[in-house]
């Protein structure tokens, strides 16, 4: 019996092993410079966090989709139109930071929610809406912008955003972390303390464990999974605005694959695509695994389409994992 505790243990927690084991194997196989690995340095590791942060913030929202047995493939278009979005609310139209942001959280929020009730109300494929609704965001994001990308200049003048804007590509703490770094921290965060404490959290395991179950037993399916949805849609929107304060820009096209990265992010860390199963811990180590293993593939200058060929392996390897997990039938945290 301890055995098998122990087995379980190392499968909840698979991805945290593996980013252990893929973080020693980058030391090993770090170039070094004057002596020091180049891969420890502090603002390479900071890098890697930074350049998973949008990525791992749409995977938060991910998580909690496929928990509850959905997938959401339209939140690379969402922040897409995102990222378009408040640059043209902050530039063209000369919308104030704070209303211009909350009207694009609003707006991803209505999408996940529109997205929720189609597939949870009128019991349509969540793989169906949102691949739907991958089209449309696109399809907006282009006739917002007429299909061309926004630049964001900053000042107090006509078509300048605000300069507070310009802080998500800066760094804080005496110029060290990266402030998408520590927004996509916050969340993960904020994520995590929800599936700890709240009852909205069982509901989620419940139905992705056994959704006939869960509804004779009570829980509100319906309004859990359109919650559901509409938190992903928010997260969505977060990460384009993080992505147009990055880059100083927006684009239409921008966000494109992301959706896939994300997933990749759930499955390496440990979330059944079945439902019912998994962590946003779990979630946190297998970005964070993506990105150390992109991050010393490129210190070696290893070809870019080796690089997709890697990760396209680890993804396979995690959800083979899986299936070899005990008690995998069983739902819960």
């Amino acid at each position: 019996m301890t055995g098998r505790r122990v087995l379980a243990t190392l499968f909840r927690f698979q991805s945290v092993f593996g980013l252990v084991v893929v973080f020693a194997a980058a030391i090993v196989f770090s170039p070094s410079n004057d002596g020091d690995l180049v891969f420890l340095g502090a603002d390479n590791l900071l890098n890697v966090v930074r350049a998973i942060s949008e990525i791992g913030i749409l995977a938060v929202g991910m998580t909690l989709v496929i928990l509850v047995g959905g997938i959401d493939l339209s939140v690379g278009s969402v922040l897409g139109l995102a990222s378009v979005g408040v640059a043209e609310l902050l530039t063209t139209n000369d919308w104030a930071l704070v209303p211009a942001v909350l009207a694009i959280l609003a707006l991803g929020l209505g999408f996940g929610l529109v997205q929720g009730v189609a597939s949870a109300r009128f019991r349509i494929q969540s793989f169906i809406v949102t691949l739907a609704g991958m089209q449309i965001a696109r399809g907006l994001a282009r006739m917002w912008s007429g299909g061309e990308g926004v630049s964001i200049t900053y000042g107090d003048g006509p078509g300048q955003a605000p300069v507070p804007f310009s802080l998500l590509g800066e760094r804080t703490f005496n110029g060290t972390v990266p402030i998408p770094a520590l927004i996509f921290v916050v969340v993960a965060a904020l994520a995590m303390v929800l599936l700890r404490v709240s009852a909205f959290s069982r509901h989620i395991y419940a139905i992705g464990g056994n959704e006939k179950a869960a509804r004779l037993s009570g829980v509100p399916v319906v309004r859990v999974k359109v919650l559901v949805f509409g938190i992903c849609g928010l997260l969505a929107a977060l990460a384009g605005i993080v992505h147009a304060g990055q880059l100083n820009f927006g684009g239409p096209n921008d966000g494109n694959g992301y959706e896939l990265n994300a997933i990749a992010a759930v499955v390496i860390g440990g979330t059944s695509l079945s439902g019912g199963r998994g962590t946003v811990l779990g979630t946190v180590a297998g970005a964070l695994l993506v990105g150390v293993l992109d991050n010393i593939l490129q210190l070696n200058n290893i070809d870019s389409n080796v690089q997709l060929i890697v990760v396209g392996v680890v993804i396979v390897f995690a959800a083979g994992l899986q299936r070899l997990r005990p008690g995998r039938a069983q739902a819960g945290p």
